[in-house]
């Protein structure tokens, strides 16, 4: 090679790698209609099918379960005599988290109870809910569907994505 030409050359190669410019991209508009409207489908035809499989479930167990307007499923075992669980008063229950295969994920027991302040949304929002339907010294069971838990990716650690959770709960006790 020779090197008189070298300044030359390496003009043009700078000036090819320059010149390139990547592809041209389509740009998805996120807020158009279509895509919203298909997100919304999505979304309606997932929380169709998180209600047919809770209710085959509770069918087969034989329980007689209340659905509410959110799409929590519950059943009171025991109406308990206590003050009723409101908002912004502790709340000191006991709880067991499974799946609907039966693993159990999590608990708290009446040793090492769990507390909150009802209505601060410090847990899935399915709970949340379901507490507040109960009374002092009440139990229950829910069957929360992943939207109102732990949503498409689940927890990280116990709970899969699109977990369907079975909660059985009993509140110890109802203060200020």
């Amino acid at each position: 090679m020779n090197f008189n030409n070298l300044p030359v050359f390496l003009l043009v190669v700078f000036s090819l790698l320059t010149s390139c410019k990547p592809p041209v991209q389509e740009r998805v508009d996120a807020n158009s209609t279509t895509v919203n409207r298909s997100l919304i489908e999505t979304n309606q035809y997932m929380r169709e099918r998180h209600r047919e499989h809770i209710m085959a479930f509770a069918e087969r167990a034989g329980w007689e379960m209340t659905e509410t307007s959110t799409g929590l499923w519950y059943e009171i075992l025991h109406r308990g005599n206590g003050p009723a669980v409101e908002k912004d008063k502790l709340v000191v229950y006991t709880f067991q988290t499974r799946l609907l295969n039966g693993k159990v994920c999590y608990a708290a027991g009446s040793e090492d109870p769990k507390k909150i302040i009802s209505g601060k949304g410090n847990i899935e929002s399915g709970l949340e809910e379901g507490l507040a339907l109960m009374h002092e010294e009440g139990s229950a069971r829910f069957l929360v569907p992943p939207y109102l838990a732990h949503g498409n990716f689940g927890d990280g650690q116990c709970i899969p994505g699109s977990a369907v959770l079975l909660i059985t709960a009993e509140v110890l006790e109802v203060k200020r």
